[in-house]
């Protein structure tokens, strides 16, 4: 397992406020998004991100301080997990709902909380120290 680094992104000049992972692995992998909007619950994927990139994950300013990430290593196989289950789908995917997702059609699925502490843009690093979790900074 990976760890994941998350930091909040201050801006002297105006700049796009988004949620962000940078892949600083050599792998490439797969990342699914969840959150909260004011509805329901969100999950989204697939980003299928080449190692030692960055992506833009939700455009605009960040409107909750949770969201959650799940991340696969396409290469070496191993994943960045967590004990917040939402649903996911081998294929790109967009589901609303966190409830029955087997009974959906859909697989259940670990997903890391990150606390952005309410600032409007975070970025995630994910890296190879220990595959355990994410974090940032």
């Amino acid at each position: 397992m990976c760890i994941l680094a998350a930091s909040a992104t201050g801006f002297a000049a105006p700049a796009a406020a988004d949620l962000r992972l940078c892949n600083k692995t050599d792998d490439q992998v797969g990342v699914a998004v969840g959150y909260k909007n004011a509805e329901s619950w969100i999950s989204e994927g697939w980003w299928n991100l080449p190692g030692q990139s960055c992506e833009v994950l939700l455009e605009g300013p960040l409107s909750a301080r949770y969201y959650y990430l799940y991340a696969l290593d396409y290469v070496q196989g191993g994943e960045w997990s967590g004990s917040a289950f939402m649903c996911t789908r081998e294929k790109e995917f967009t589901i609303t709902g966190i409830e029955d997702c087997l009974a959906r059609g859909f697989e259940r699925t670990g997903f890391v909380e990150i606390d952005t502490g309410e600032q409007v843009s975070w970025t995630v690093h994910l890296t190879e120290q220990s595959r355990s979790g994410m974090g940032g900074k």
